[in-house]
């Protein structure tokens, strides 16, 4: 079945970089769309960034553009999101997700999900 697992959460200092890492399984990566999204407490989910399954759309919130880059592996069946100049507002689980819609201008409708990761940003 589809799994998704991610990893590279923790406590970071505001102004500082985490990589987050989605490993999926159970299913072809290269044929799919992958999102991250996040949720912070008391908040909405959110999508954060997503890319196609060629690699060659990405999508960024207005919130994390310019700070954060999605990019994949198919080889290795691997999302990444690289978090620099992180603020405590990013604070989050984040998850990454498949099966969901993605485009330049947008993402949702996700429907596999990973278990998140705890991203926290304080000094």
């Amino acid at each position: 079945q589809v799994q998704l697992v991610e990893s590279g959460g923790g406590l970071v200092q505001p102004g500082g970089s985490l990589r987050l890492t989605c490993a999926a399984s159970g299913f072809t990566l290269d044929y799919k769309a992958i999102g991250w999204f996040r949720q912070a407490p008391g908040k909405e989910r959110e999508g954060v960034s997503c890319i196609t399954s060629s690699g060659i759309v990405t999508h960024y919130a207005d919130s994390v553009r310019g700070r954060f880059t999605i990019s994949r592996d198919n080889d290795k069946k691997t999302v990444y999101l690289q978090m620099n100049s992180l603020k405590p507002e990013d604070t989050a689980v984040y998850y990454c997700a498949t099966d969901l819609w993605c485009t330049v201008r947008g993402m949702g409708g996700a429907r596999n999900w990973g278990q998140g990761t705890q991203v926290t940003v304080s000094s």
